[in-house]
């Protein structure tokens, strides 16, 4: 058996990233969506960069904020991402992936 001399390096290879879209849903109209949209901006990990948000119309007046991150496969998972959003149980009801593409 002779090695394949790429087998040894492809761990040196480029860090996996994906892009991830996550659509946070507020409790009602009256949660303040500014400060929603700062709370989650707070969460700081290694392997995870925050990106572009939107408010956007759901029902009854109410909005959903869509922001956009990027992460490191190996480093951040969605379950995290969730998991640390909806720690903000007073202005967050939900969180969805609403997109998830590898890069």
């Amino acid at each position: 058996n002779v090695k394949c001399p790429s087998s040894e390096t492809k761990k040196k290879g480029p860090v996996a990233k994906s892009t991830v879209v996550l659509d946070v849903k507020p409790w009602d109209d009256e949660t303040d969506m500014q400060e929603l949209e700062k709370l989650v901006r707070t969460i700081e990990a290694d392997g995870l960069l925050w990106g572009a948000s939107k408010f956007v119309p759901l029902a009854f007046g109410i909005k959903k904020l869509q922001i956009g991150c990027v992460i490191e496969d190996e480093k951040i998972g969605t379950d995290f991402l969730e998991e640390e959003i909806t720690k903000f149980e007073d202005h967050v009801q939900s969180v969805d992936i609403a997109a998830f593409n590898k890069l």
